[in-house]
């Protein structure tokens, strides 16, 4: 087995722990994060009814104007902030984090805080 198959099931192993435990409601829906090497996805989902609720990501056009590139923290914080405002918008004020399998760390760290900061801005309970 090569190595870039190898880290993909790691990623999804960790990433059903994770699951295990983390569980998004009407009340509380789960703020997902994917990552690739290009850009990285976040998107708000209710799992009991299994509907995304709120969807970003650094391919979005309101984002991708401002950025140079969607791999990296600074397009991260960027997608935390505008996922943030889109769930203030449709009045969600509480999410739980999922990372995707990913460690906290550096763009998975920066949009989560970026999403965060909007929460706490907006009064809300965030996460």
């Amino acid at each position: 087995m090569n190595k870039s198959k190898q880290k993909a099931m790691r990623r999804a192993r960790r990433h059903r722990h994770v699951r295990k435990n983390v569980d998004g409601t009407a009340e509380r829906p789960r703020l997902c994060v994917f990552r690739s090497n290009k850009h990285i996805y976040a998107q708000v989902i209710d799992d009991w009814s299994q509907r995304t609720l709120v969807s970003c990501s650094s391919s979005c056009a309101e984002i991708k104007g401002e950025i140079r590139h969607g791999g990296n923290v600074e397009s991260a914080a960027k997608v935390g902030e505008l996922i943030g405002k889109r769930c203030i918008e449709k009045g969600i004020t509480a999410v739980v984090f999922d990372r995707g399998g990913y460690k906290y760390h550096g763009r998975v760290k920066a949009l989560a805080e970026a999403a965060r900061g909007q929460f706490k801005q907006a009064g809300a309970k965030g996460f």
